[in-house]
């Protein structure tokens, strides 16, 4: 476990299910970035039966990292949140995944319909550990039903340390559009840390996001696949107002034959590539008949095969 002072963090890694794993968060790490890094999340029932799944696993130089859990039971929220503490620098509750499987268990944003019982696991967890602890929701279940002040009124009063808002509802999922504004409502009711969460995938999006709403902080999610160079140049941007360039694309190739070969050195050659196929259209999306080459990349399990393709994009957009 690492210590960490929350006025310090301006930059969150999202954490997304069956992406952000060590090798994802340890590449960032690599590119610069100070950021707190999260794990995927963790289900507080399977780890009350299996404390140490391989995707809690993670490297000292993570840190400050965050474990995130997703319950609706204090008890065992409070019990996951144990089993973790010596290895986070935070316990983040999820109160905010949209998807039907986890909302099916009245999980995730499932929560937002049960903000007493939002607020009792914050206060078990708070009371079972020593450490930070977080918890990220959204506006609501629905456009209709939008309960996001009140929601987060009382985590505050039942001890959160600090909250990430991601500003649309549940039905939305990730379509629309994220209604900062309503982020700007949140920072003004609270006097705990909140961070903003929704369409930012640019420094050029941060520097609006912040305008608006006057966040503590960004928290970004799909915005770092294929770019591990976002969270640094965020930070930069925060700390001085400078705006670095993004990569080129000989250097997000780099960064993806990198990936790919931790990946393979970690799961094997076989699996590595096809984990790697959800990846390459974020890698190359500025390249054009990108779709075309996703399409083949994503039929390759040779690693030269895949090895020529990207050479034949360098090579046929070099002057882009």
């Amino acid at each position: 476990m690492k210590s960490l002072n929350i006025k310090t963090v301006k930059v969150i890694q999202a954490p997304l299910a069956g992406i952000s794993d060590i090798i994802y968060r340890g590449l960032i790490r690599a590119y610069g970035s100070k950021c707190l890094l999260s794990t995927e999340m963790l289900s507080s029932e399977a780890l009350s039966t299996q404390p140490n799944p391989p995707i809690a696993q993670f490297d000292p130089c993570e840190y400050p990292l965050s474990f995130q859990i997703v319950g609706h039971k204090p008890h065992l929220m409070a019990k996951a949140a144990q089993a973790l503490e010596n290895r986070a620098s935070v316990i983040d509750l999820n109160f905010g995944c949209p998807v039907t499987k986890v909302v099916k268990s009245g999980d995730g944003s499932a929560m937002m319909k049960t903000p007493q019982l939002a607020a009792d696991i914050v206060k078990a967890v708070k009371d079972a550990v020593a450490i930070p602890v977080s918890a990220k929701f959204r506006l609501g279940w629905s456009s209709e039903n939008e309960n996001f002040i009140e929601f987060a009124r009382l985590l505050e009063a039942a001890g959160v340390d600090f909250v990430t808002l991601h500003a649309r509802t549940r039905t939305q999922m990730y379509g629309g559009f994220a209604n900062w504004e309503k982020i700007a409502c949140l920072k003004a009711e609270l006097g705990i840390p909140v961070f903003a969460n929704g369409d930012i995938k640019t420094v050029q999006d941060v520097q609006r996001c912040i305008e608006v709403t006057k966040a503590d902080g960004v928290s970004i999610g799909r915005g770092i696949m294929g770019d591990f160079t976002l969270p640094a140049r965020i930070e930069k941007f925060l700390e001085t107002g400078k705006i670095l360039p993004p990569p080129t694309l000989q250097q997000k190739i780099e960064m993806l034959r990198e990936h790919l070969k931790l990946e393979m050195e970690k799961m094997g050659t076989l699996n590595g590539i096809r984990y790697m196929r959800k990846f390459y259209s974020f890698y190359i999306s500025s390249v054009r008949n990108a779709s075309k080459y996703r399409q083949v990349l994503v039929t390759l399990e040779d690693y030269d095969k895949i090895e020529k393709t990207l050479n034949e994009i360098l090579a046929l957009h070099s002057s882009d």
